[in-house]
């Protein structure tokens, strides 16, 4: 059975490991500091022993992006997967500015309410720069750090200067549009026949949550992410693996060098025949790589 939340549209999935992902989805009433509201936050933990893997999916995603590679890394280590604030199927509340100052707090609430424990955070595309920026601000927390294509070098969004009324709510119906989405998709991936009917699916169920527009309009508005200064990466601690699909087409492939060079404690890996996507295109291969990395003594 599916969450009630997912809507009808979740009975099109047909990947089994979509719909095993999208039936394993639990709520949690968050609270932050916020609101005083608590915010129903959507996530996933699967498997158990070793130190807790958490996943943090891109831009305008959910937790269903890791429906390929989180049953992979879940055999023999706890790993949770978990919808951002404003993004995926966590509630879009009311007066909450949606930034990323607003994404990391409800990120460091949800590990300290369910988590409690140190972890190795791993962030695809956005997702990295959340984690880069989660883990400069709670170091205690991140034991390691795993950034698979991330964001993080260049700064804010191209949608950012369409989101005044009325160009900003047309600018959101613009990423709504499935051929946009299946177009976007297909430079994600160097192999664009993945891109599916169950992979849109997936892609596109979180655009129907209530207040979806609102929340990408508030965030883009926010300024996104600011390009993260070399100075302010080589505060990073922690050991870092670094995978990076030599095709990617979405952020190129020379950030993964610059990356490498301002974190100290840092291993590239090029994952061979693959786009921006490496956890979707290769996801047994990117995570042995993950689990390799895990057990590395720290």
């Amino acid at each position: 059975m599916f969450p009630d939340f997912l809507l009808t549209a979740v009975d099109g999935l047909t990947e089994s490991n979509s719909i095993a992902l999208a039936q394993s989805i639990q709520t949690t009433p968050l609270a932050t500091p916020l609101t005083n509201q608590s915010i129903t936050t959507t996530y996933v933990k699967q498997g158990s022993g070793g130190t807790p893997i958490l996943l943090i999916h891109g831009f305008d995603s959910s937790v269903l992006e890791f429906r390929r590679l989180l049953p992979l890394l879940s055999g023999d280590n706890e790993t949770w997967a978990v919808d951002l604030l404003g993004f995926g199927f966590t509630d879009r509340l009311s007066g909450i500015p949606y930034s990323p100052t607003t994404m990391k707090t409800h990120l460091y609430y949800f590990w300290k309410s369910l988590i409690k424990q140190p972890v190795i955070l791993v962030g695809a595309s956005m997702g990295g720069a959340t984690a880069i920026d989660f883990t400069l601000t709670y170091p205690e927390v991140v034991k390691k750090l795993v950034l698979i294509d991330s964001a993080g070098l260049a700064g804010g969004s191209p949608l950012s200067k369409f989101m005044f009324p009325p160009l900003d709510y047309l600018a959101t119906q613009f990423l709504r549009n499935m051929k946009v989405r299946d177009r976007v998709s297909r430079i994600g991936y160097k192999n664009p026949t993945l891109v599916s009917d169950d992979a849109l699916r997936c892609g596109a169920l979180h655009l129907q949550m209530p207040s979806w527009h609102q929340a990408m309009i508030a965030f883009t508005k926010s300024g996104g992410y600011s390009a993260f200064k070399f100075e302010i990466l080589s505060k990073i601690v922690q050991q870092t693996l670094i995978l990076w699909g030599d095709s990617d087409k979405i952020l190129g492939t020379g950030d993964a060098a610059k990356f490498q060079k301002a974190i100290p404690h840092s291993i590239l890996v090029w994952i061979q025949d693959c786009g921006h996507l490496p956890h979707l295109e290769q996801p047994k291969i990117t995570a042995q790589h993950i689990l390799n990395f895990c057990s590395e003594p720290h």
